[in-house]
């Protein structure tokens, strides 16, 4: 039998301050590709492995595939142990709050002065700026960044049901590494990446930003906006289930009809084009909504697969569980999740999104 090739990182070492979400989805991103993933904690561990409510999943999903050393960093044998692996690792890795790593001795300075191969990557609510001095959460910056008013009706913003920046600023901070380590291949210097909340936030918008400099108008919030498609929503069928159902080009459109019998709409020169159909959306949304109706969403969505249409159902988070693509296509890999991060008291084995599709058996923090 075929050994299995070596994953991307093998053999990089990364060794992470990190704590909540960003600074650890960095480092979950490195360790599914491979890398050797270090994780300091502090004598009593990441708080974030006492959670509870919405904060429950963050330590086993985002501290999979890394190892665990608790370590008092202020005192002077845990900042030895701590030097003595930034000596030798790849990649350091932090999202504290600025300032807090210079007052360890542990800031970029220092740090290329012990190892001139390292890459040193910090995740911000900020970059430097006016703004850097601010206690940085998803939600803050979610609020002052805009992307709120892009998802809630009018006067009533509404923030994403993920962590979003979070999880995107770690990204980021994942491809800043990357490419640092791939530059250090060249050069032989390491070299300092810097990934931040707000302006992760800022990317997520810009699209709505460019609306306006296009249309010298604001972007409208997304249930009130006019779609950039006629047939584009959610859909309330046959005994109260829903699917979201759409039709987002001229020749859709027309399989859509041939496939429901709509020809009347297919002679409608008032619906002959995208365009056309995105000004009636007032009239001829109601009327989709009624012919609808009748369906279940089961047959609704064999109907729309048969025809390449685009459809959805309507799915809760825990049914992803059981997703057939998923188990086919190793998007979910099998996760040890320890006592301490259990709202059960004990161990147990589940899965958990694979990053990159990576798709290891890990420990979450062991």
């Amino acid at each position: 039998m075929n050994k299995p090739a070596p994953l991307p990182l093998a053999g990089i070492r990364v060794v992470e301050f990190t704590h909540m979400v960003m600074g650890p989805t960095c480092g979950m991103i490195l360790a599914d590709l491979g890398a050797e993933v270090i994780k300091v904690e502090p004598l009593s561990g990441d708080a974030t492995r006492r959670l509870i409510g919405s904060g429950a999943g963050f330590f086993p999903m985002f501290n999979r595939n890394k190892k665990s050393l608790a370590v008092d960093a202020k005192s002077p044998r845990g900042r030895e142990i701590v030097l003595r692996l930034i000596a030798g690792a790849d990649v350091f890795s932090e999202n504290f709050k600025a300032g807090t790593m210079e007052a360890l001795g542990l800031g970029a300075e220092a740090l290329r002065r012990l190892n001139p191969r390292l890459v040193h990557v910090s995740h911000k609510g900020f970059l430097a700026g006016p703004y850097e001095h601010r206690t940085a959460l998803d939600e803050v910056v979610q609020m002052m960044g805009g992307r709120p008013t892009m998802t809630g009706p009018e006067g009533r913003p509404l923030r994403a049901g993920a962590s979003v920046n979070d999880i995107m600023g770690g990204m980021f901070g994942a491809i800043g590494a990357l490419a640092a380590l791939l530059r250090r291949e060249r050069t032989g210097d390491g070299g300092e990446v810097a990934s931040a909340l707000f302006e992760n936030n800022v990317f997520l918008v810009a699209q709505h930003m460019l609306q306006h400099a296009v249309t010298g108008k604001p972007a409208a919030p997304m249930p009130s906006r006019i779609s950039a498609w006629a047939v584009y929503d959610v859909f309330t069928v046959k005994d109260g289930e829903q699917i979201f159902l759409a039709a987002v080009s001229d020749s859709q459109w027309s399989a859509m009809c041939r496939e429901f019998g709509f020809d009347d709409w297919l002679a409608d020169e008032r619906l002959r084009t995208n365009n056309d159909r995105v000004q009636a959306r007032d009239w001829l949304l109601p009327l989709l909504r009624e012919r609808f109706a009748a369906f279940g969403a089961a047959d609704l969505a064999a109907r729309f697969e048969a025809n390449a249409l685009p459809y959805a159902p309507i799915t809760r988070p825990e049914a992803l569980f059981d997703d057939p693509h998923l188990a086919a296509t190793g998007g979910l890999a099998p996760l040890s999740v320890p006592a301490d991060a259990s709202s059960a008291g004990h161990a147990f084995e589940t899965r958990a999104a694979a990053a990159a599709g990576a798709g290891r058996s890990a420990p979450a923090g062991a």
